[in-house]
């Protein structure tokens, strides 16, 4: 598990590569997809993220969307103050409040 610093762009060094994923599903416990996070611009930041979650804790629940919450860095506070700017972490702000946790899978490409 990595130790998140304050800058997203750092902690987007120490996670894995991305490479060969064409999305990640969110999947709820009657096996819903709920969101997906597809490989491509302006979301490949957030892929990175739930991607390294995956592995790291098997599922989204309160424990990881905390530590995401922390990777995010800067990003999360200006998700705070702007719901809706940012779905991908609101949805971390969701579960860590106490929101139904979610299951994640890979889509390769």
């Amino acid at each position: 598990m990595i130790q998140p610093v304050a800058s997203f762009k750092e902690n987007l060094q120490n996670l894995p590569s991305i490479d060969g994923i064409e999305r990640l599903e969110l999947v709820n416990a009657t096996s819903d997809v709920v969101a997906s996070i597809e490989n491509q611009p302006g979301k490949q930041g957030s892929l990175a993220v739930y991607q390294y979650l995956l592995a790291t804790f098997g599922v989204l629940n309160a424990e990881a969307a905390a530590h995401g919450l922390a990777v995010f860095a800067e990003h999360t506070e200006d998700a705070r103050n702007r719901p809706g700017a940012h779905p991908n972490i609101d949805r971390l702000f969701e579960i860590q409040g106490g929101g139904a946790p979610l299951t994640m899978r890979l889509v390769a490409k």
